[in-house]
């Protein structure tokens, strides 16, 4: 069963009707018992890194959920829910994010506006799993003022003011900058790749 984590995303209900178009099975989960019997985990996020990493550790499920996650079980942050795999993010610097990739999450630079909204294109720089059957230059939906640097777990970018991880992916840890649910059939097509991994 797929858990999907519940802390009051305003995103919610499209993720799960995502999931409901692939036929995926899930829950909504909003307690540690919910992630430590789950088969895969989903973190969909908008909003802000602090009040969502205040929200996780309210329903108690941060240690639980670096355990499960470190333990292989397949994990898929989508937009904010990425960005929680990091150590931290300049939006909120005093709360620590899960810190599962040992970087910082930014801010875009003044030089553009913000919040990047709106479709933009992919560029592909190595193999993976989640992105199968997805071409070169595909444009999908992104919603965020802040993003996460290119590293050595990045599999895909995108360029707003800066060059930055679209697509992350090491072993089982998944996250995607955009947002799947809001990139048509491509984005259902990612999501599929994740539920069937």
């Amino acid at each position: 069963m797929i858990a999907v984590l519940d802390y009051g995303a305003g995103n919610l209900r499209s993720v799960l009707n995502t999931l409901a178009e692939i036929g995926a099975h899930y829950k909504l989960v909003r307690e540690p018992a919910g992630v430590e019997t789950a088969s895969k985990i989903i973190l969909p996020g908008v909003g802000h890194f602090g009040q969502m990493m205040r929200s996780l550790d309210a329903m108690g499920v941060r240690k639980i959920l670096i355990d499960r996650i470190q333990a292989g079980v397949p994990f898929l942050g989508i937009c904010l829910g990425l960005q929680a795999l990091f150590r931290a993010s300049e939006e909120a610097p005093e709360v620590p994010g899960l810190a599962l990739i040992e970087s910082t999450i930014w801010r875009f630079p003044n030089s553009v506006r913000v919040p990047h909204m709106g479709w933009n294109q992919l560029e592909l720089i190595k193999p993976s799993r989640l992105l199968s059957g997805i071409s070169q230059n595909s444009f999908v939906y992104f919603a965020h003022s802040y993003y996460a640097p290119v590293i050595g777990e990045t599999v895909a970018t995108c360029t707003y003011g800066v060059t930055y991880s679209a697509v992350i992916e090491s072993g089982n840890i998944f996250g995607v900058q955009f947002h799947p649910e809001k990139s048509g059939v491509l984005g259902l097509e990612i999501v599929r790749n994740f539920v069937n991994w």
